[in-house]
């Protein structure tokens, strides 16, 4: 059976924060007096907190039981370095709690498979007819959310969307307007916010930063190869999809379709150094990653800095703040910046990476109906629309609304995936900074670093030829 990997993660496979794992109950214990108590086990995602998810959660919960008076949930919050290490272990050996993360590594027969319970109307809205449709179709369906034994394990809480979180106070007194379009004005604001007495941008040594921006910068360039490198469909088969598959990459990395020294790579790597040498915070290197809402959070909150990179996660880790702010995209590179832009939009994309829960095989009886029940709960507006409003959330269903701090994200052509995203990282081990600290930092020429990108790309691309089984395929059977 397929092992299934983590997926991308608001903020749990950014960071490897070492936090306790504790639990934080909103209720105790097994089962008595008629009452059912169950268990959800995972990663913060909204703060620092080894114990807690947070006041807005609690008061979820809260709601929850008040109108479930039979079931009870205790939270059980993991570190962000070991979530899948644990939950890994725990549904290997059948011992998972009866709601797990979904970004474990897991093979699907070890957890409860949901597409019956889909097709069968919501008992929390009156007249639905299928428990599916109150999802948004374009990110979460049967027919896009199915594992590779075809079976749907999981439910979304809500979306993960990430983009530039901005300070409207240090905008307004540096004269910058929101938000900002094109590469070439970020340069110009970068250097108006400087003068006002800012850090134009937050940055630390985590790949929110370093990754987020060189990716977002290389869709744009690249997307002009979608026709060429498009060979396979969603299921690893001859044919197309609407954005590259990880097979689609790994077919041009090993046949040298595209590489390192590609012209538009190579634009890719000058307007990133070009960015960190005009935007980012000076030290950004020594600073290390803490919270996976936001690159280098306490130069944000503090008002120091006046951009960042941030998730959806950042409005839970931002009360409090003596500014106001909001999001927008990251600009778009056009040809006042480079000859080689096509003036491609700056896309990332609203993605089911968020929060969201499974239940492991082996529940049963008073337990699994509840389960069941809380993830029905969990999918209808009006019971979440305040745990979104607090947290910044992006919500999965149709029948909710998108907070106000998020209203940048989820607009337009950034909401939407990048036809050429997924651009490989390192192999496993190597850092997605690694890949161009170097360079950023002085230390590697363009050469240097085009020969380490190289490198790191082949072993990654190596890799997923191996763990993927596609040594048969004629561009892949030299890969060693």
């Amino acid at each position: 059976m397929t092992l299934l990997k983590p997926c991308r993660i608001g903020l749990a496979a950014m960071l490897g924060a070492a936090l306790a794992l504790t639990a934080c109950s909103s209720s105790g214990g097994g089962s008595a007096n008629g009452v059912t108590t169950i268990t959800l086990e995972g990663p913060n995602q909204w703060t620092s907190s080894g114990s807690s998810f947070g006041p807005a959660w609690d008061k979820l919960i809260a709601k929850f039981e008040q109108a479930n008076p039979k079931i009870k949930i205790k939270t059980v919050v993991l570190p962000l370095s070991q979530f899948n290490q644990t939950e890994s272990t725990q549904l290997a050996a059948g011992t998972a709690p009866e709601l797990v993360f979904n970004q474990a590594s897991y093979k699907p027969y070890m957890v409860y498979h949901l597409e019956a319970d889909l097709k069968k109307p919501n008992p929390y809205v009156p007249g639905n007819k299928q428990w599916i449709n109150q999802f948004d179709p374009e990110h979460y369906s049967l027919e896009k959310s199915i594992d590779p034994a075809g079976h749907v394990d999981w439910m979304p809480f809500n979306l993960f969307e990430a983009g530039v979180f901005y300070n409207k106070d240090a905008f307004s007194k540096a004269g910058v307007q929101a938000p900002i379009s094109t590469f070439a004005d970020l340069m110009t604001a970068c250097g108006k916010l400087q003068a006002a007495g800012y850090t134009p941008f937050a940055m630390d040594d985590s790949l929110i930063g370093t990754s987020w921006t060189f990716n977002t910068i290389a869709y744009m360039m690249l997307a002009k190869y979608y026709g060429q490198m498009n060979a396979y469909d969603a299921a690893g088969k001859s044919g197309s999809n609407p954005q590259l598959t990880s097979k689609d990459w790994a077919k041009a990395i090993l046949s040298k379709q595209v590489t390192s020294k590609t012209p538009e790579v190579t634009e890719s790597l000058k307007l990133l150094k070009q960015f960190y040498d005009k935007c980012v915070t000076k030290n950004w290197s020594g600073i290390t990653g803490t919270s996976g809402a936001m690159a280098n959070i306490k130069d944000f909150a503090s008002g120091t800095a006046a951009m960042a990179w941030g998730t959806d996660y950042a409005p839970a880790a931002l009360t409090g703040v003596k500014f106001s702010f909001a999001s927008m995209p990251f600009p778009t590179i056009t040809t006042a910046s480079s000859p080689l832009a096509t003036n491609t939009p700056a896309q990332f994309g609203i993605s089911t990476g968020g929060t969201s829960y499974m239940i492991p095989a082996k529940t049963n009886g008073d337990k699994l109906k509840a389960a069941i029940k809380f993830l029905q709960w969990m999918s209808v507006g009006k019971n979440i629309q305040q745990w979104l409003n607090e947290t910044g959330a992006i919500p999965a269903v149709t029948d909710a609304r998108i907070p106000t701090e998020m209203q940048g994200f989820a607009k337009g052509a950034w909401s939407q995936a990048p036809k050429v995203g997924g651009i490989p990282q390192g192999p496993p081990g190597v850092t997605n900074v690694s890949l161009y600290d170097g360079y950023l930092l002085g230390s590697k020429n363009m050469s240097a670093e085009q020969s380490h990108l190289e490198d790191m790309w082949t072993k990654a691309e190596v890799q997923a030829v191996q763990d993927n089984s596609w040594t048969n395929e004629p561009w892949a059977k030299n890969a060693k």
